[in-house]
C-alpha cells in the first residue's frame, strides 16, 4: 500500500464498545448546547429558559428539558408553592459537558472563516454544475 492509499473499511471499524451512538446532548438536540449555556450560571425557570431562546416554541423547549433530564444531564425541581415554581439546572453529569463545548465553540471560532469559504466554494461549484447539467 502507497503513504496515499487507505486501508479499505470493514463491518468491524468501529469499536463495539464505543458509546459514542448514545452521547446524549452533543448529538442530535437542536437546541440541547443552547439551553446548557442558558443554566450553565445556575437554576432557571422555564420563563426565563424563553427569553434567550428566541425562536423555540414552548414545546420543543419543554421536550428538550425532558429529554436532558431523562439522559442525566438536567434536574427539575418543584417548590411546594402557590403559585407552583419550577426550575431547571445543570447536574454534575450536565456540567461535565461544558468543557467539551468550551472546546468546540473555540474550534469553532478559529475556523469558522475557513468552514464558511468552503461552504461558498461548495455552493459556487454545485451551481456551476446545475448551469452546465442543462
Amino acid at each position: 500500500m502507497t503513504p496515499t492509499e487507505s486501508a479499505p473499511l470493514t463491518t468491524d471499524f468501529f469499536d463495539p464498545d464505543c458509546p459514542v451512538r448514545t452521547i446524549p446532548v452533543l448529538g442530535g438536540r437542536k437546541w440541547a448546547w443552547k439551553i446548557m449555556r442558558c443554566l450553565e450560571g445556575g437554576p432557571r425557570r422555564f420563563s426565563e429558559l424563553r427569553v434567550p431562546l428566541v425562536g423555540i416554541t414552548a414545546k420543543v423547549l419543554a421536550e428538550s428539558l425532558r429529554a436532558m433530564e431523562s439522559e442525566g444531564a438536567v434536574v427539575r425541581t418543584e417548590y411546594d408553592e402557590h403559585p407552583p415554581r419550577v426550575e431547571y439546572a445543570l447536574t454534575p453529569l450536565g456540567r461535565t459537558l461544558l468543557g467539551p463545548m468550551d472546546a468546540v465553540c473555540a474550534w469553532s471560532r478559529q475556523n469558522l472563516a475557513g468552514l464558511l469559504e468552503a461552504r461558498e466554494a461548495y455552493e459556487r461549484d454545485e451551481a456551476g454544475r446545475a448551469v452546465g447539467a442543462r
